[in-house]
């Protein structure tokens, strides 16, 4: 596997995909809102980058996008030892086309790894050396393509459990515990300017968030760049403290790198007990109604705390706009988002700021006013230790 050979297999419109780049001239969109303190993103998924309605919006109303799947390596190397790029070139050429902070998501992670990638010709299992000459040549041939183009990368991505331990992995288990650092060392000699970053959910966690913590400083120490904290924004109308949360942000900033809200969405349906999120899993009619409540439309009373609860998480991302380099919506609309079918099935959640016809809901309006305002009305914003 050392010297594997990757064929490329590349069919980029360009033109087609300067014809999804026009879009007609809105009312002023998120992304106008906080220019001045940081970029706003959405996640693309597969479908939506084909969608013209639904790239008009993300051009009206975003200037960063991330690829939500279609950059993971299973996804780009499906078939061994032969890379897809129609799909990532058709993304960051839109990007590009539109001006956009292009983030490509992401280049090692624990799952979405095609099978092949960890076996010999022999179906053996490959060595240390084997797997970083492979894990090299990955990273060499997606950022080497796109250097220059790609703002920046999630090199690492959930590398760790809650309890702080390393989360196991083929990565971990072949290479070993400094898998990371190599992965960003590659990365940055593969693309210098590209800016590199680590990705994880729950940060919140004091274990996770300390061995996070460890890891950034480690690498640092080692002169390996890491420009960024990616903390996922999977959240919920309670979850989590708006003081914890500020917190978190506080620390990973005096470690000296840039703080991004990475993937944020906020699911308002209930979260299933483990007992109830196997496949297997047996849930009755009752139960299974109290699960997914608002089938048809989100109730009023709903959609105010809904509302509340992103004005309350931008408060605390203002308070903290010097740190902050991008806050990413992972989706633009409700009808594609992810939120549906996890951590169930065939739900309908609501965690987005566009409705399933990509119309913006009331919180829309309510946090392109509170960029002008929020210095007035956010109960976090005095004694900001970022500025």
């Amino acid at each position: 596997m050392k010297n594997l050979i990757f064929n490329v297999i590349s069919a980029a419109a360009f033109s087609t995909v300067l014809a999804l780049a026009v879009s007609p001239a809105l009312a002023e969109g998120l992304a106008d809102a906080y220019q001045d303190k940081f970029h706003i993103g959405t996640a693309i998924s597969p479908g939506s980058l084909f969608d013209k309605e639904v790239m008009q919006l993300v051009n009206a109303e975003f200037n960063s996008v991330t690829a939500e799947t279609n950059m993971k390596l299973r996804h780009l190397a499906a078939s061994q030892r032969t890379y897809d790029f129609n799909w990532s070139d058709r993304f960051v050429a839109q990007g590009l086309a539109n001006k956009q902070f292009v983030v490509g998501h992401t280049l090692i992670w624990h799952r979405s790894l095609p099978a092949w990638f960890f076996q010999q010709p022999d179906g053996a299992r490959p060595s240390r050396a084997q797997l970083l000459a492979s894990m090299r040549q990955h990273i060499y041939t997606l950022v080497g393509r796109y250097r220059g183009q790609v703002n920046g990368w999630d090199v690492v991505n959930e590398a760790f459990n809650f309890d702080g331990a390393f989360r196991s992995s083929p990565w971990l288990d072949i290479i070993g515990e400094d898998y990371i650092e190599h992965a960003f060392a590659f990365a940055h000699q593969a693309d210098p300017e590209a800016e590199l970053y680590y990705n994880d959910y729950g940060l919140v966690n004091p274990q996770k968030q300390e061995a996070v913590v460890a890891l950034i400083k480690r690498m640092q120490k080692k002169g390996i760049p890491v420009h960024a904290v990616g903390i996922q924004g999977h959240y919920s109308l309670s979850y989590p403290d708006l003081q914890t949360l500020d917190n978190t942000i506080a620390r990973f900033a005096k470690l000296g790198v840039k703080v991004m809200i990475s993937e944020l969405d906020v699911s308002v349906l209930p979260f299933p007990g483990p007992e109830e999120r196997g496949e297997d899993a047996e849930i009755d009619s009752k139960r299974a109604q109290q699960l997914d409540p608002y089938p048809e439309q989100l109730p009023d009373e709903v959609m105010s705390q809904f509302t509340q609860r992103y004005v309350d998480l931008f408060c605390v991302f203002l308070k903290h706009h010097a740190a902050i380099s991008r806050v990413t919506f992972w989706g633009v609309s409700d009808a594609r988002s992810w939120r549906n079918d996890w951590p169930l099935t065939d739900r309908t959640d609501y965690p987005l700021l566009f409705d399933r016809e990509l119309k913006p809901k009331p919180v829309h309006q309510e946090l392109i006013k509170l960029a002008s305002s929020y210095q007035k009305v956010c109960p976090l914003t005095g004694n900001n230790k970022d500025e």
